[in-house]
């Protein structure tokens, strides 16, 4: 009686490496997604509070801190958003990632401290769970080499080739360019934003009109 051959079914290389190419971009877009995402937040908070508007006063207020912790988070912001957004600064880029979460989550825990709903931790609660994304989803030449992941290999560096200067220039300069860009628009809107923010303090009742 003869016995049943049983094939297994193997991908061709091809149809692998067009799965794994597309698996890495969708990587790349949900990191630089989220991390813009933490960033602009960082950017913006850092200017609330260093400037401490009406909005910052009113919170801080509400929420029973001291008027001089605004300008600690503002410029502890600054630090944190310039590390995250630029190449390399693998260790430190851990202390940022860590100081954000602790921030945002901080701030959910106040706001269920003092009995506030919804409304006013829904906000950070979905900016620490974007830090936490993008800290999941960062590029290896972005992690210490202890948290790398196996099949990652370093985007500006291959075993064997030497990293151009001119690329980490590069790096450098759309960092720069970015966090540029993102100050100059938490400045520009910044009117548009205290407005916004005086109404919805009165309308969760923490001021009077």
């Amino acid at each position: 009686m003869p016995t049943p051959i049983t094939t297994a079914i193997q991908h061709p290389p091809a149809a692998k490496s067009a799965t794994t190419a597309r698996s890495d971009r969708i990587r790349r877009i949900a990191y630089w997604t989220t991390t813009l995402v933490v960033v602009f937040e960082l950017v913006a908070g850092s200017v609330w509070n260093l400037l401490t508007i009406e909005w910052i006063e009113i919170q801080l207020r509400h929420l029973g801190y001291p008027h001089f912790l605004a300008y600690l988070l503002g410029a502890w912001q600054v630090g944190a958003a310039v590390v995250i957004i630029a190449p390399r600064l693998t260790l430190i880029k851990e202390w940022a990632y860590a100081g954000a979460f602790f921030l945002w989550s901080g701030a959910v825990a106040s706001h269920l401290a003092v009995g506030d709903g919804l409304e006013s931790w829904a906000a950070p609660l979905m900016f620490a769970v974007c830090a936490v994304a993008s800290w999941m989803l960062r590029p290896s030449d972005r992690r210490v080499a202890q948290t790398r992941l196996r099949r990652d290999r370093p985007t500006d560096a291959r075993p064997g080739e030497t990293v151009l200067p001119g690329t980490r220039r590069r790096a450098w300069v759309v960092a720069i360019g970015i966090l540029v860009g993102l100050y100059a628009v938490s400045f520009l809107t910044l009117p548009a934003v205290e407005d916004a923010m005086h109404k919805n303090a009165v309308e969760l009742g923490w001021i009077d009109e």
